[in-house]
């Protein structure tokens, strides 16, 4: 039996302005849990915050963002790609024990709600049967289920960038990276009652957030330190994002 010695993610807190950016986020995030609605009312802030977010991500893989295309009596879109992404919105809250103990399970559940309307049954929930791709989520699996002690953001950062490069499903890759970023921030306490929308500020900064992606794909140490850096920031918009809901609530 070989014992792990060392953290896998530790070395990304030492990448430049890496601290600096996960310690903005957090502090970010800690004033937007802070704000008087969301003492008592953040339900309903992390409701829309999650509808906000479902839009958003379904804009970066191509829906329509025109808020006619969603009916928010009945959550239902006529865009498949949108539709996919409010029934992942809609069961996120019911995943994040899963993910907790078997990420794996919650990404293909994540991929069954995102695809349904854009292949066939048969496809849905089921990774490549790709050698690397099948061992990179077992290691990104590991990483998850106590395998780094790494702050919060550059976990989560990870884990939306690995999905992103890695396109494990071949369908519905983005709205899933964007769903498990989520879920991630949720289990590592990060943004524990999901009240930010950092996919807002991907969508505004979007040739920034492709350029960053394709940089941590690429492997090298500053092109993952542009991904963390980026990520941090947009969980800094997302935090403004989720005060204006607050805001608009209190009134």
């Amino acid at each position: 039996m070989v014992l792990r010695t060392t953290d896998p993610l530790a070395p990304l807190v030492e990448l430049p302005g890496v601290a600096a950016a996960v310690q903005r986020a957090r502090n970010a995030l800690v004033g937007l849990h802070n704000h008087p609605v969301n003492r008592r009312g953040w339900p309903g802030t992390a409701a829309e915050a999650s509808l906000r977010a479902a839009r958003a991500s379904a804009a970066l893989d191509g829906a329509p963002l025109a808020p006619a295309l969603l009916d928010t009596t009945s959550h239902t879109a006529a865009d498949p790609v949108l539709a996919g992404a409010v029934r992942v919105a809609e069961e996120s809250g019911r995943l994040v024990s899963v993910w907790r103990t078997s990420p794996l399970q919650a990404l293909a559940r994540l991929h069954v709600l995102a695809a349904a309307d854009l292949v066939p049954e048969p496809q849905l929930g089921r990774p490549r049967a790709d050698p690397d791709v099948s061992g990179r989520l077992a290691l990104l699996a590991d990483l998850l289920t106590g395998g780094t002690a790494a702050p919060a953001p550059v976990v989560v950062a990870v884990v939306h960038g690995e999905l992103l490069a890695l396109a494990p499903f071949g369908s519905a890759d983005g709205v899933v990276a964007r769903a498990a970023a989520r879920l991630a921030a949720v289990s590592t306490g990060l943004d524990p009652k999901g009240l930010a929308v950092p996919e807002v500020g991907h969508l505004r900064r979007e040739r920034e957030y492709r350029s960053a992606a394709a940089a941590f794909a690429a492997g090298s140490a500053d092109g993952v330190a542009t991904w963390v850096r980026h990520c941090c920031a947009q969980w800094d918009v997302g935090a403004r994002e989720g005060r204006s809901i607050a805001d608009a609530r209190s009134k």
